[in-house]
């Protein structure tokens, strides 16, 4: 399993990268400390989080490759994602497109940095 982000994506995620930092690619079931909600109605939700090294990250146990580098999925949330996928930056409507072999997975994932003071109210896709 891959994810590939595109030149507008990897603008828009890289500066919030380091050695310090890792990023997971969160489905929004409502488990675990990052996931902002369960939705309620019948719609796939993701959100790409980044968060401290040391930060807790025990539901998160499988790792997929990235061009940004790994990414720490919860395991059972592949069910809703493909082998080979990209995230897509839409400068248009500020949005990122995470999209797989079968089409769009979630075409308004969010993009929450864990490690700054607002990050979660800055989330694109609130």
């Amino acid at each position: 399993m891959q994810i590939h982000f595109d030149e507008g994506a990897t603008e828009k995620i890289q500066p919030h990268l380091g050695d310090d930092k890792k990023l997971l690619l969160t489905f929004e079931d409502g488990v675990g400390p990052y996931s902002q909600h369960a939705m309620i109605h019948m719609q796939v939700q993701f959100s790409l989080n980044v968060v401290k090294a040391s930060d807790p990250a025990t539901d998160y146990d499988t790792e997929i490759d990235s061009n940004l580098g790994p990414i720490l999925i919860k395991g059972y949330s592949q069910e809703d994602l493909n082998a080979h996928m990209n995230v897509h930056f839409n400068k248009t409507l500020n949005t990122l497109v995470l999209s797989g072999d079968g089409g769009d997975i979630d075409t308004n994932m969010g993009f929450i940095d864990f490690t700054e003071a607002n990050g979660v109210r800055n989330n694109p896709a609130r």
